[in-house]
């Protein structure tokens, strides 16, 4: 039960190809967008949409698959746990940001399949 203090699950599409960046010490980084999309009906009938916005952050080897894998518009579902951080931007103004840090990923649908494959 341990595992399931702090773990999100999420099924959504790439909101943009993964920026990948190369640290230190050979560690790479990973970030891209997911939005998921909730239907329902409002009390009119009417079909109502609601879109969520989530970072993502990806580190090491899974990093690697990102980048060579995902791209913008593909469905994906995502594990992960939730992580808060702070950061002052260059005008001195605190910022807040919550993020997803990926533990694993698995291909849904890719609505663009590559012509090399």
């Amino acid at each position: 039960m341990n595992n399931l203090r702090n773990s999100v699950r999420l099924i959504g599409r790439l909101g943009m190809d993964p920026e990948v960046k190369e640290l230190s010490q050979g560690k790479k980084l990973a970030k891209f967008s997911l939005a998921t999309t909730e239907s329902y009906k409002d009390q009119a009938g009417a079909r109502v949409s609601e879109t969520q916005w989530h970072n993502i952050v990806v580190w090491g080897n899974t990093a690697d698959f990102v980048q060579k894998y995902l791209r913008k518009g593909m469905e994906v579902a995502v594990e992960g746990k939730l992580t808060n951080r702070s950061y002052t931007d260059k005008d001195e103004v605190k910022k807040y940001v919550t993020e997803i840090v990926l533990k694993d990923v698995l291909i849904i649908q890719d609505p663009k399949p590559s012509l090399a494959e």
